[in-house]
């Protein structure tokens, strides 16, 4: 398969992937789906650049983590949690508890992200690493931060075990 078509068949099995990620960055439907479409032309339009086709994971992650930084910077709104909503309630998605969303969008953005990508998304510390141009212990140092102060944030606001908030 030429490498042009597998790049889009990659953006294409992985586009909502791309979309979580994107939301992770805005919580806003909308500008997900617009840093996601950004994104995607840039890795088609840079795509004769990508230079180990092995490392096609890692630069579209990259292009689309710049993308949403930089739609963050742009803008520079500020974005309430009233405005998290579920991206699609008819599928199935894996940030469906409301106590947490609402803890994870209270993280900072560097502590967040590495949250997202190495637990929600699944990557190793290496992967994490690569796609938010970091090194692999500053990784580690900000995975265990993030989930102290998630750790916090949720035990402050008495949420037990099965997600459920304590009412006295």
């Amino acid at each position: 398969m030429p490498d042009h078509a597998r790049l889009e068949q990659y953006l294409w099995e992985n586009r909502e992937r791309f979309y979580r990620i994107a939301y992770s960055y805005v919580r806003n439907e909308a500008d997900a789906l617009d840093i996601v479409s950004e994104a995607v032309v840039k890795a088609l339009q840079k795509g004769d650049r990508l230079q180990d086709k092995a490392a096609m994971a890692t630069w579209c992650y990259r292009i689309l983590t710049n993308t949403a930084v930089d739609y963050l910077r742009k803008h520079k709104r500020v974005v309430y949690m009233e405005d998290v909503q579920q991206a699609d309630p008819g599928r199935p998605d894996r940030y469906h508890d409301a106590d947490l969303l609402e803890a994870l969008g209270r993280l900072p953005d560097n502590l967040r992200m590495v949250l997202v990508l190495h637990y929600l998304e699944e990557m190793t510390i290496r992967e994490t690493a690569s796609v938010l141009g970091q090194n692999e212990n500053t990784v580690k140092s900000r995975l265990y931060r993030a989930l102290e102060l998630l750790r916090k944030d949720l035990a402050d606001r008495s949420v037990t075990p099965e997600g459920g908030t304590v009412r006295g």
